[in-house]
């Protein structure tokens, strides 16, 4: 308009809604410029402000720095922005910027270059996983003592529908719990799962991270994918950290303001405060997280498994001892003798312990707390091992009662101190069983019928008389009759008399 008519300045003001001065100045510098009316309406807004708007640059004279080279050094562990700001000002002191503008003018170019994709994720591709920072306090109320939940959250990738629990801690067995709830709540598991890189679920991070094998063999049991967020990177789970965000702004801060005395009653206020904060409203779009999840994502999760998750923690590459037993939290536990002094693998269940040889289970026991107790299958000993240990009052009496009543008797009096099992009555035991071997069983039944007889019920006692035969007297032994009268003979009276 400005170069097609001759209306005056104000009357184009007006008609624009502008200062005529500024018609004035665009009229002036116009055709300072060369460029016709047809080029002047290709032009872009920003190539019409360079056009026609002179600004002025203020030289302070300073040196500008390689931003790029600077950026990259940042990139190392430990590098310091005021380290490289002091390099750069070594250089030439006088011509150098301060420390405040150096780092004013390294953030305007961090933004520049800063730039955040967007995700986009299928329904049942991924779920993110992570703990809250903040904790919520309950009290014992048996032994009074202030305690803290950890906050497990959990969010699905396409509906960010939440899921958050109490638990006691961030140890193995609690994080493989929560997850196991998880699922449940989901009604099915996601194709990936995405977690933090804490211990229970990463031993060692990095370009290849090392998976705890407990979680792993959760993962092979639920059949997804274990995706670990890299080091330092929490773009990598931004839905888990919007999750946690929201579970500590409408869970969190809420309950902390009561006071609770068990985990059940945290949760159980949880589930409450959780219904509302996934029918809240999306901002963004319509809909809500319960309802996008209901409809659009639920139908998308893999199956959950039949069988349940058995929680254990794994211990590899443990020694087998001489005595056939490898210790667990200080218990013993048998495995086939055959395998003394080889490796092997343990699983720590919550109620029993699996030991594995090559991948092959060897073993299984019920779990056991006594600190310093053993805990051996009979079956794991060698033939010797087996005999020795069957040594008791009731496995004695029971080979002296083929034997004989005097035999039986005999075994019993040995376990009178301690009626089921003492090693002096087993040795004792044992000698009379090689007593039987060497002169056979109705000869020691004998000879302990002689021992009851003269009430010496020992094995020193029984062996004398075997030795001696004393149990080889025939019982029908006759006994010498007494002697007829005779004038020879003199009685006591004659004696008496003295000799009359």
């Amino acid at each position: 308009m400005i170069l097609t008519t001759d209306y005056s300045n104000r009357r184009i003001a007006s008609m624009l809604g502008i200062a005529a001065n500024t018609v004035r100045k665009y009229r002036t510098r116009l055709p300072e410029s060369d460029i016709d009316s047809k080029s002047l309406g290709n032009l872009s807004d920003d190539d019409l402000k360079k056009l026609l708007v002179v600004t002025r640059h203020i030289d302070t004279g300073k040196r500008l720095p390689d931003w790029v080279y600077i950026h990259n050094l940042m990139q190392a562990k430990h590098q310091t922005l005021i380290q490289l700001w002091e390099e750069y000002r070594a250089i030439q002191p006088d011509d150098a910027y301060s420390y405040s503008q150096f780092t004013h003018h390294y953030r305007e170019f961090v933004k520049t270059i800063d730039v955040t994709m967007r995700q986009y994720y299928k329904p049942g591709e991924v779920c993110f996983v992570d703990f809250a920072g903040k904790r919520i306090p309950w009290t014992d109320p048996i032994t009074g003592k202030e305690q803290f939940a950890e906050i497990f959250v959990g969010v699905p990738g396409y509906s960010q529908y939440i899921f958050a629990i109490a638990l006691k801690s961030q140890k193995l067995e609690d994080w493989l719990y929560a997850h196991q709830k998880m699922f449940e709540f989901f009604g099915g598991t996601t194709q990936l799962v995405v977690p933090d890189n804490l211990k229970s679920a990463v031993i060692k991070a990095g370009k290849y991270p090392v998976i705890n094998s407990s979680y792993q063999e959760l993962a092979d049991h639920y059949n997804f994918v274990i995706e670990p967020a890299r080091v330092a990177r929490p773009q990598d789970k931004s839905l888990a950290e919007v999750g946690v965000l929201l579970v500590t702004r409408w869970i969190i801060v809420v309950l902390k303001r009561r006071k609770f005395f068990s985990l059940k009653e945290i949760n159980d206020a949880i589930v409450a405060l959780l219904i509302q904060l996934n029918l809240r409203a999306f901002k963004r779009f319509e809909g809500n997280r319960k309802q996008r999840f209901d409809d659009e994502e639920k139908t998308m999760l893999n199956a959950l498994p039949t069988k349940a998750f058995e929680i254990g923690r794994w211990l590899h590459e443990q020694k087998v001892n001489r005595d056939y037993h490898v210790y667990v939290h200080g218990h013993a536990y048998s495995v086939p003798y055959e395998l003394t002094n080889q490796y092997v693998d343990i699983k720590v269940g919550q109620c029993k312990i699996e030991i594995f040889f090559k991948h092959k289970l060897v073993a299984v026991h019920v779990r056991s707390s006594i600190q310093g107790g053993a805990t051996t299958e009979n079956s794991h000993r060698p033939k010797s091992h087996r005999q020795y240990a069957q040594q008791s009052k009731a496995h004695f009496v029971l080979w002296a009662e083929e034997i004989g009543e005097n035999a039986k008797q005999l075994v019993v009096a040995q376990f009178q101190q301690v009626p089921e099992y003492s090693l002096q009555g087993c040795k004792a035991c044992s000698q009379l069983q090689k007593l039987a071997r060497q002169y056979g069983n109705h000869r020691l039944e004998n000879a302990c019928k002689c021992a009851c007889d003269i009430k010496s019920l020992t094995v020193t006692s029984v062996r004398s008389i075997l030795q001696c035969h004393m149990d080889e007297v025939d019982e029908q032994t006759p006994v010498q009759p007494q002697l007829p009268l005779h004038h020879n003979l003199r009685g006591a009276e004659y004696y008496l008399n003295g000799g009359n």
